[in-house]
Order: structure tokens, then sequence, then C-alpha cells
């Protein structure tokens, strides 16, 4: 028997729900998701509503929810949204019965061990599939880095950790990044991987590639400095994105260490805009470049997800493991 359930993945910025459907076999279909802007809606109650009515009305007593920040604890507290939820509170608030909240990128984790092989694009080491044991790295370049891993026992059970791995020390292999460093260093007392590896790291890399060159720039944001380098027509924007693909390669290689991993997966909306840039750039040379373990590095398959909808289908996945395994 089937289950329907409504997913929700809630960042600073955009709600997305969707309804969803877990079968008797646990394969998940998703519905066509709905995104809502945050600051359009008091509170996560009223974007509920919201979606009920785009729904005719009504919703399944059931729902899964991906949030961007800790879920332990009686409140959860979003950084860049004034929501507030309250778990205890959904059965009453929102007339769900059975309820799972997980934090957005233990969804992506869900997400990992349950999407089928055509839902990723091999980006480097043997093209072979992930394998069905052992630690499967997961690394999700966005707002910050999102760092999480999965462990799978070879029978088709898995289980998902998300980590703070985004936060470890930002180490620099050459004098740009040195530079890279040093300019942080300005401004915050202890430089994480997330301040240069995440979409608005980017700007920071761009400001100094310029200061090295002697040229003065104007200020921009993030959005802007993507989209020209992206396109090629600034080239120093251009070669801030190379320096980022590098960066993104080394971290991921260092993760995959630390965590003894057998597989690695880049995620994150932002791993999937660049896809075709980071096949072309220094990613899997910088991945593999780990000195002693270079051969190992190198045995190791390396995925993008594709997915359109992660935090979503990994949401409802969280669902299925809690109440329906």
């Amino acid at each position: 028997m089937s289950t329907e359930l409504v997913a929700v993945d809630i960042g600073g910025t955009h709600a997305r729900f969707a309804l969803a459907t877990v079968a008797a076999d646990g394969s998940i279909e998703l519905g066509e998701p709905a995104t809502l802007h945050t600051r359009d809606h008091a509170s996560f109650q009223t974007a509920w509503e919201d979606f009920a009515r785009m729904q005719g009305g009504s919703l399944p007593p059931a729902v899964a929810i991906a949030v961007a920040g800790p879920v332990g604890g009686e409140v959860i507290r979003f950084t860049n949204n004034p929501w507030i939820i309250r778990p205890a509170l959904i059965p009453e608030k929102l007339g769900a019965a059975r309820y799972t909240v997980v934090n957005d990128f233990g969804a992506v984790g869900h997400a990992v061990a349950r999407a089928g092989d055509d839902h990723f694009i091999h980006l480097t080491g043997p093209e072979t599939p992930l394998p069905a044991s052992g630690t499967i790295s997961i690394v999700g370049p966005g707002t910050g880095l999102g760092v999480a891993h999965v462990w799978r026992d070879g029978q088709g059970g898995y289980r998902v950790q998300p980590t703070e791995g985004g936060h470890i020390d930002f180490a620099p292999l050459d004098t740009i990044e040195d530079a890279i460093l040093a300019r942080l260093r300005q401004r915050y007392r202890r430089v994480s991987v997330e301040r240069v590896v995440s979409g608005p790291g980017l700007v920071d890399i761009y400001e100094a590639l310029a200061g090295m060159e002697g040229r003065a720039i104007q200020p921009t944001d993030d959005k802007a400095l993507w989209q020209l380098g992206l396109s090629g027509d600034d080239s120093l924007a251009a070669a801030a994105v190379d320096r980022f693909c590098l960066s993104l390669g080394a971290v991921a290689g260092d993760i995959a260490l630390a965590q003894g991993a057998s597989g690695v997966v880049i995620a994150g909306g932002l791993g999937l805009r660049i896809r075709e840039t980071l096949l072309r750039s220094g990613f899997a040379e910088r991945f593999r470049a780990k000195g002693r373990f270079s051969e190992l590095m190198a045995a190791l398959p390396v995925k993008l997800i594709t997915h359109p909808q992660p935090g979503l289908y990994g949401a409802a996945a969280a669902f299925a493991s809690e109440h329906l395994s």
C-alpha cells in the first residue's frame, strides 16, 4: 500500500512544497513542486495553508520537512528567515499526525542513497556506479558548504549522517590561495572552507585576484560574478570561477580522506549549475592531488547528483525511513 505525504524543503529565501507518494516497494514519486517566498508569508503555517489552497484545500496527514539548520530541540529557528517551527505542534497546527523533520543536507544524503544511477553524472575517477557498500561522502556548495555522508550496508540499507564539515579550516595550496586566505583573515578571525567554497565566496576570490594584478574593481555581488565568470564575458571572473573549482576539488578530496569514502557526490544547486565548468576545470586534478594517497583518490568514483529536487525527494525518503521501514 502506498503512502501520501507533503514534502517540504525550507531555506532562507524559498520554501518548496510537493505532494509525494511512497510506494510499497519504497520508490518515491514527487508531484509538481511549488516554490513560495518566505518573505511573503508570516509563518510556516500560513505558507502551508497557501500550498493547501493550491491543492484544492486539503493535504495528506503526513509531512516531511527539510530545514536549513539544526533540527534538535523544541524550537527550530532559521538564520535568514524569521519563521519558527515547533515540531511538537506540527500535528495540531498542520493536521499531520505523522511527521519527520530533517536537516536539509541530511535530506540530500537520503536523496543520494535512494536516487537511481540516472540521476548522477560522472565527474572523475572510475566510470562505475556509486558502490553499494561503504561510505559515500557528499559535498554541496551553495549559500554555504554542506557536508554529509551516507553509509551503505551492501544489502540496500543505509544510514545518513549530516555534519558541519563545511566549517573545517581552509588550507591554501599555492600562492594564489595564500592571497585569498590573507584577504579573508582581514575580515574573519578564523577562515573556514565555506568562506571560499560557496556561492558568496566567489566575491573574495575575485577581489583577491584583482588585488594581485593591481586592478581597481567595482563592488559586485556573487550572482553577477557567477554570470560573468560562467559566460566568459569577464576574464578575471572566469579565473575566479576556475579557482573556485580547484578549491572545491581539494576540499572534496579532503572530506573523502577524512570520512574513508568509497565514493563521492557533489550536490547543491551551485554544483548542478556549474557542472560543465567542473568537467573542464582542474577539479579532478585537485581532488586526486593528495600526495601518497593520490592512487587511492584516483580509484574513487566522483559523481554529481542531477535530481531536480533532492531536498524534497530526500525529505520524503527520510520520512519513509522513519515511518515505513
